[in-house]
């Protein structure tokens, strides 16, 4: 589906119910499955990456797709690895056999896995075998993806001698990591760190109810929103101590003239607009690289320069990240630069624009979020395979039209209005 996004007619109102965290739900749903009897789980995220964690998680033999789920891919290798008994083939989209899990499978094999790569060393897919795994001392590095740590320390548990993970060179989205500890925590685990070790001890997972909480990643979207459209915005869901990373998007929108009133009048978080911009954002996102692109659409309709480092990891996600808001902000005219794969920076270049833009969206849920509130500066820009939003997030479009936004399929227009190439 392809959409044609139009503003609101009038001054921006919205009550948004979020949705509940993908990452929360899918650690809850694999520390619940290696707890030892343990209960039905509460209420999770409803989106495909929690889907197809809810589907592999119940499977022992055969082929397990997780389509393009990472988080699925790299915590369901860890539990099936870990899990006697269980032969089974991990598999996903072509995009999935480009990403790398070279790094988690080595550190499994140290563990005692049977993990074997069915076509290219270092990618799914892969043919796990699984079996009591011994645990001991292993080194990660852990600059490509904090899933595979995190994937790691939720099997350690269940490892004869537990594990001690060394986490070597700069750590990418260290937040992840320290919620992965804290939900294992309330579930039993006893997790320690120091320095850049992490000691997970042989010990069994209790039973505890583990709730989890509205998506702060989702937020950045509607913090988006309101930094472009000065209008009012209540959230619904968001916890103001939360063990999300992502809940920074608070104190970076705040340069950005967002104001955030945690349990307003209704008790939801209220956003507010303020006309007070920094003249240039300089941020190191190093700890949250998914709100790397609400935070570039944003500052870029804005009109403020910025540098963005810490940003390597966006090259491996559903897409080069990179890349495709190079490209894509492209077609609005702005030029910004991609500095060697860890820098994102702009210094307010543009070229002049002659068509509509219609954004490509490259089979990644941000990139359709991102783009989608530039029709609030430029009426009728499309939005191409719009569907790739239920990844994390299925409500998004029916929330922006609840907002007033007019959000129409680009099949049922006339002959004569489609969108420009």
């Amino acid at each position: 589906m392809d959409y044609r996004i139009l503003p609101p007619e009038e001054l921006l109102q919205a009550r948004v119910k979020l949705p509940l965290s993908k990452s929360m739900s899918n650690r809850a749903i694999l520390i619940n499955a290696l707890t030892p009897d343990g209960q039905p789980l509460g209420e999770l995220a409803k989106c495909d990456d929690t889907e197809a964690m809810l589907a592999g998680i119940t499977m022992t033999q055969g082929t397990v797709d997780v389509g393009a789920a990472g988080t699925a891919m790299r915590f369901l290798t860890a539990y099936f690895a870990s899990r006697p008994g269980v032969s089974v083939t991990i598999d996903g989209t072509e995009r999935m056999r480009n990403r790398p899990i070279g790094p988690l499978v080595d550190a499994l094999r140290a563990c005692g896995a049977d993990i074997a790569y069915t076509a290219r060393e270092g990618f799914p897919p892969l043919n796990i075998n699984g079996r009591a795994l011994k645990g001991g001392e292993i080194t990660v590095a852990a600059s490509i993806s904090s899933q595979f740590v995190s994937a790691l320390m939720m099997v350690a548990p269940v490892m004869e001698e537990g594990l001690k993970i060394t986490l070597a060179g700069e750590v990418t989205s260290m937040p992840y990591i320290r919620m992965t500890a804290e939900m294992m925590g309330r579930c039993g685990a006893e997790v320690t760190f120091d320095g850049p070790t992490v000691s997970i001890a042989p010990r069994p997972y209790s039973d505890a109810p583990l709730t989890i909480e509205g998506d702060w990643s989702a937020a950045s979207y509607w913090y988006e929103i309101e930094a472009l459209s000065s209008g009012f915005v209540t959230l619904d869901g968001l916890e103001r101590f939360s063990c999300q990373g992502d809940s920074r998007v608070a104190r970076i929108f705040s340069e950005l003239g967002v104001t955030t009133e945690f349990e307003g009048e209704d008790g939801g978080t209220d956003l507010e607009a303020s006309p007070d911009l920094t003249p240039r954002l300089l941020a190191d996102m190093t700890d949250t690289p998914d709100l790397v692109q609400a935070l570039t659409v944003t500052l870029a309709m804005l009109g403020v320069p910025f540098r963005l480092t810490g940003v390597k990891s966006l090259r491996i996600k559903e897409t080069d990240r990179l890349e495709a808001l190079r490209r894509e902000l492209l077609k609005l005219g702005i030029i910004i630069d991609i500095e060697g794969d860890d820098t994102l920076a702009w210094e307010g270049a543009r070229r002049p624009v002659s068509e509509l833009p219609a954004f490509d969206t490259y089979s990644d849920h941000r990139m359709a979020m991102a783009l989608a509130p530039v029709a609030l500066y430029v009426p009728g820009i499309v939005i191409r395979n719009a569907e790739v939003v239920t990844k994390s997030y299925p409500e998004f479009w029916n929330h922006l039209t609840d907002a007033g936004f007019s959000v129409t399929d680009t099949a049922d227009e006339p002959d004569g209005e489609e969108e420009a190439e």
